[in-house]
């Protein structure tokens, strides 16, 4: 077989690897064919005619998505009888979509809205009146508006695929075809895990997170609430993407800055709590290894791991760590330490969490991450929610000064920094439990082998004299995989991260939607991680033990790790819970 198949893209010869198909060929010569229901690896059933070009000798106009290179295949990809096609089939579309553009949360962020505009379609040929809104939003991260609904079955595809959960889909057939979720229950019903990873896919605004912003807004109006704002890691390198800058940009001391004009009265990094969710799991990690519970131990931090967890692999929550994620301790002890030592009643601190992650919003509704009765977070915002706000409030953004979080818990290391990524729970874990077993930090802080976005990484480290597996894992598709692989004793492993969203938290469902055009050919996860690496590299304290704002907790507050009160505060039980 050829090493490279030589054809001629709009006269333009171009070789390529065999197997590449006529859309990603022309990629390579700097022309993007649209698309509307192709996923690259995911989903690619060239449904949605979007993509049609003209291959010489063709009987019909093929879909390039699928459509495979041949030695000598001549293409164009913009004929009039193309155009014609396209927007033939926009516009069928558009009949069977409720078009309130200026009020709908995708307004100037919808795909569907672009292909109207480049298309030059400026009134339908096929009205129709008769799409009321058709709101479903029994699920707490979410609303769901069928009016809206262009049937490119992406978010189905990606339920399935990636998190194999599979709870919504195809539903009926011809003019009644819909998304559902089986026997027409709602998705508070199902076995949803509120990962949100449907609405990052969805091109319209028929899958967007439900809105609490309003909520931040009144406390913040409330002169009897002392509002605190804690940003979870990844939010850094995530939130310019909303303002058009470059994927990967770490504005944090710009986002500091538009949080304090917002008017909180703390700005808070939570990176501070994953450097104590490290001091708590690895001082569990290290009990378990000697005898004090089931190994592997798994990670706690993903709300919507742990809702997976509960759901389908109940008989592994025994070995799911104790520890609640960073954004709940960080609520718990503003509720107690910092109301306690600035003189506040815990029932005034009104805490909100910036996350990458719908399934937050779950997570501070749970009855048993709560603490003095009090909830530990009173409001979960997506990154999305956050670029919102901000731009209701007429920050201008990209000229803001940069600034440092608030000094009462401000300081973190480069371990908790990492926790945005897929793996940099293992690795800040692995710094922190190997520095104390050996009595000195390991020759290098780069634990390199459980980096990067593939869906599983495997290693095997030396901890006082002993061979200790790990694996770290994205995506609950491969979290299914790796339990799978344990229940049936064909690996072993020690210890387990797993985070519920590809990629990690960088990936998550409350990031900023992308077109799926450039996330086909980029991997932003991987550019959203490697900024995150970076800061870690350049930052002097990398060690979560090392920490001082973690030693004067454990000094003033929390005894020790491990200790009654760190587990009062910063620990819960996890079991099978009901859906909310």
């Amino acid at each position: 077989m050829a090493d490279t198949v030589n054809l001629k893209i709009n006269s333009v010869p171009v070789s390529v690897p065999p197997g590449t198909t006529v859309l990603e060929a022309a990629r390579q010569i700097g022309v993007e064919i649209p698309t509307l229901c192709y996923m690259k690896d995911i989903s690619e059933i060239g449904a949605c005619r979007i993509c049609v070009v003209d291959v010489k000798g063709a009987r019909t106009h093929v879909a390039s998505c699928v459509y495979p290179v041949a030695e000598g295949m001549e293409v164009r990809t913009h004929t009039p009888d193309i155009i014609r096609s396209r927007t033939r089939t926009l516009e069928l579309i558009l009949s069977n979509h409720r078009m309130d553009c200026l009020t709908c949360l995708r307004n100037q962020n919808c795909e569907l809205q672009k292909l109207a505009a480049d298309f030059g379609i400026q009134e339908t040929r096929f009205p129709s009146d008769a799409h009321e809104p058709q709101i479903e939003d029994s699920a707490v991260h979410l609303v769901r508006d069928n009016s809206k609904c262009v049937l490119c079955r992406r978010c189905s595809a990606v339920c399935k695929h990636n998190q194999s959960v599979g709870v919504i889909g195809p539903a009926a057939r011809g003019f009644d075809t819909h998304i559902a979720c089986a026997y027409g229950r709602d998705l508070g019903e199902v076995a949803c895990v509120s990962c949100g990873q449907c609405i990052t896919v969805c091109p319209t605004g028929a899958l967007t997170e439900s809105c609490q912003t309003d909520e931040v807004w009144s406390a913040l109006a409330d002169p009897k609430k002392h509002v605190v704002v804690g940003v979870a890691p990844s939010i850094r390198v995530t939130l310019g993407e909303c303002f058009g800058l470059p994927v990967g940009a770490n504005v944090e001391g710009q986002m500091v800055s538009a949080l304090r004009l917002l008017g909180f009265n703390g700005v808070f990094d939570i990176d501070a709590a994953a450097d104590l969710t490290i001091m708590e799991e690895g001082t569990e990690f290290m009990k378990r290894l000697t005898g004090g519970g089931p190994l592997p131990l798994i990670t706690s931090c993903s709300p919507g791991w742990v809702r997976f967890c509960e759901q389908y692999f109940p008989e592994f929550l025994p070995n799911v760590s104790s520890c609640k994620s960073p954004q709940q301790m960080f609520g718990a002890l503003m509720k107690t330490y910092y109301a306690e030592k600035y003189n506040l009643a815990p029932e005034d601190v009104f805490v909100v969490g910036i996350m990458p992650c719908t399934a937050k919003k779950y997570e501070i509704r749970r009855g048993d991450w709560a603490v003095e009765g009090l909830p530990d977070v009173d409001v979960a915002l997506t990154t999305r929610e956050l670029s919102r706000m901000i731009s209701r409030a007429g920050i201008m953004f990209r000229s803001l000064p940069s600034s440092a979080f608030d000094a009462a818990f401000g300081v973190a290391s480069g371990a908790g920094l990492i926790f945005g990524a897929t793996g940099g729970v293992m690795e800040a874990a692995l710094r922190t439990v190997s520095s104390l077993a050996e009595g000195k930090p390991p020759a290098s802080l780069d634990f390199t082998e459980v980096r990067g976005t593939a869906g599983v990484k495997e290693a095997s480290y030396t901890i006082r004299g002993r061979s200790v597996r790990v694996a770290a894992c994205s995506g609950l598709a491969n979290a299914r995989k790796v339990l799978q692989s344990v229940k049936d004793g064909s690996a072993r492993y020690d210890f387990i991260e797993i985070m519920c969203c590809p990629g990690g938290c960088v990936g998550g469902g409350g990031q900023p939607v992308q077109p799926q055009s450039l996330k086909n050919f980029s991997d932003l996860r991987a550019l959203r991680a490697a900024a995150l690496y970076k800061s870690d590299a350049d930052m002097p304290l990398r060690l979560s033990h090392e920490s001082p704002l973690i030693k004067q907790l454990y000094r003033e507050f929390l005894q020790k790790p491990g200790s009654p009160e760190a587990h009062k505060i910063l620990h819960t039980h996890i079991e099978k819970g009901e859906a909310v």
